[in-house]
Formats: C-alpha cells, sequence, structure tokens
C-alpha cells in the first residue's frame, strides 16, 4: 500500500490485490475514494434530460486503471469463464498491457463473480441457467441496486460511485465540487495517444491507433484515477434508465473526437460488446485503507460497506 499525492491529486491510499495463482496471478491496483457524504451533482445531460449523480455515502475503492487484456486472459486460463476479447490488430494491435476490449455487460459480470469467489466472497451478479441476468430477492442486494448482491466484495461501479471517483474533487476551492472533466478541469483535456501528463486524455485519435496501455492513458483525476475519460467506454452496473435494461456506460474512448462524451454530462447505454468498450473494477475498502483515512482525520462508515444492506 501507497499514498499518492501530487500538485493536483488529493493525497489517496493505493492497495493492491493478487487473483489466481502461478502463470495466472495478476493484480489489480485500487484507490479509495473517501469523503462519504458529499453532496450529488445536478445537471442537464447532452440529450437534455436532468440528472443527479455522484452522491455516495460510503467509503469504496475505485479501480486506478481500467480492466488489461492480460488480466482477462489469465482469468480465463485460471477460471475458464469463455471471456472473449475483441480482436484489436485493426485497432492498434493486441498488446497485454492494452484494456480489455468487446466485453459485454454479462461478461464483466463474469469476471467479477470470479474476482469474488476465488476469495470466498459473495458472487455480485446472478444469471440463471440461460445465462440471463437476474435481479436479487429483497434483503440480498446492495441499498436500490437490485443488480448487484449486499455481500459482493467487487464489483463494477455504479453511475454514482463511478461518476465521483471521475469527477468529485473533495479540495476543489470556490465551492463547485464537481469538475466537468475526468482530469480535474472545466477545460476540455489535450488530445494525446498516450502518456501521463496532467491534463491530458486519450481521444481524438484515429480508429486504428487504438486505446493507451491502461497505465498511460493520460493524466490522473483528482482521486487518482486513470483512464477515466478517453481511452475506452467502461460499464457501471446501473441501468441507464428506469425504462431500459440497458446498462450505462461512461466516459469516451480515443476515438472520440468531440470532447463532449469525456464530460461529466455524457453517458450512453448499450447491451452487448463493441470494440471500444471496457471496464473498471470497485470494491470494499480493505480495513487498513479505513484505518489509514481515519488517521488523516476523513469521517468514515460506521461499519465495512459489505455489511450493509
Amino acid at each position: 500500500m501507497l499514498v499518492l499525492a501530487g500538485a493536483s491529486v488529493n493525497a489517496q491510499t493505493i492497495t493492491t490485490q493478487t487473483f489466481g495463482s502461478g502463470a495466472n496471478a495478476f493484480s489489480i491496483d485500487f484507490v479509495t475514494i473517501g469523503n462519504p457524504g458529499n453532496a450529488a451533482d445536478t445537471g442537464t445531460d447532452i440529450l437534455g434530460n436532468p440528472y443527479t449523480a455522484g452522491g455516495v455515502s460510503y467509503v469504496y475503492n475505485l479501480g486506478r486503471f481500467e480492466i488489461s487484456r492480460e488480466q482477462i486472459i489469465k482469468a480465463n486460463a485460471a477460471a475458464g469463464l469463455g471471456i472473449t476479447l475483441q480482436d484489436m490488430s485493426d485497432f492498434g494491435g493486441n498488446a497485454n498491457s492494452r484494456p480489455a476490449t468487446g466485453i459485454g455487460w454479462h461478461e464483466a459480470a463474469r469476471f467479477i463473480n470470479w474476482l469474488n469467489t476465488s476469495k470466498g466472497y459473495a458472487s455480485a451478479y446472478q444469471f440463471d441457467g440461460n445465462g440471463i441476468i437476474q435481479l436479487w430477492g429483497t434483503g440480498q442486494y446492495f441499498g436500490s441496486n437490485q443488480y448487484r448482491h449486499k455481500d459482493a466484495f467487487y464489483f463494477l461501479p455504479s453511475r454514482d460511485e463511478w461518476y465521483k471517483g471521475a469527477y468529485y474533487d473533495p479540495n476543489r476551492e470556490g465551492g463547485a465540487a464537481y469538475w466537468k472533466y475526468s482530469t480535474g478541469s472545466d477545460s476540455a483535456p489535450v488530445q494525446v495517444g498516450g502518456g501521463t501528463a496532467m491534463g491530458t486524455t486519450v481521444y481524438g485519435q484515429l480508429k486504428s491507433n487504438g486505446p493507451a496501455d491502461i497505465n498511460s492513458a493520460g493524466g490522473f483525476s483528482p482521486y487518482g484515477t486513470m483512464g477515466q475519460g478517453g481511452n475506452v467506454w467502461e460499464w457501471t452496473d446501473s441501468p441507464y434508465d428506469s425504462t431500459t435494461e440497458n446498462l450505462e456506460l461512461r466516459g469516451g474512448s480515443w476515438h472520440d473526437s468531440d470532447d463532449i462524451v469525456l464530460k461529466s454530462s455524457s453517458r450512453f447505454h448499450q447491451s452487448s460488446d463493441f470494440f471500444d468498450y471496457g471496464l473498471r473494477i470497485a470494491s470494499v475498502p480493505e480495513p487498513s485503507s479505513l484505518s489509514l483515512l481515519l488517521a488523516g482525520g476523513a469521517v468514515l462508515m460506521a461499519g465495512r460497506r459489505r455489511n450493509r444492506g
């Protein structure tokens, strides 16, 4: 574990968790998203619909980077998940360090379920015998999210969890706590094909270039996540609206040329996979992370998130 600090990034706890074993071992880095009980952001999305997002009453972890091809390949080998990755030969190549793409929501859910069960936790998502996602029953689901089991340790971030990790800045001056872009700015980020310079994001690139490596997808958000704007669209486990079972995607991708898709007001919905859809993992915070934040004077939840209904 280490604490990330920088001129434009709030000091944050980073934890690394390992999965699989032997040749199939891999790790995922998480940043702790603190400041529980923050007010939600309100606005109008790019279609003119009012929205409320980003208010989260608990501490949680969010993946520092998008999930890579290598991580999916190793999970497939370790557990026979059968997740099919997009062949990216025409989109920059199939390097292991690039984000996993071509993953549908159901495949993302299978990957996350294995992350949970491989460590003895409850599966986050439920399927019937035909592989169709099912809602959890009364007393089983987390908060108002009927897709996610209340005792799951790993999960796709909800709309609010994803939004807060990307745009909320507890130390922003001037009253407004949310930025328009995940680079901690209200100005459009600089278009780049890769790198880690602050104020940059991987977008506006040729489709044939493909996404950047997961740890080279532009500058960090205020909480220390990378690539929440651009690189690849990321799944959440929140329905797009009350009338559709399509799940919401956020963040835009490398070949989107208009910065509007990177804005906090942008969202998209889909049910299948595509060559620029990827994912980022969220989790319950480790007890050590909570202790460190408590030592820093943060006001935290009274119990571990997985024990709340």
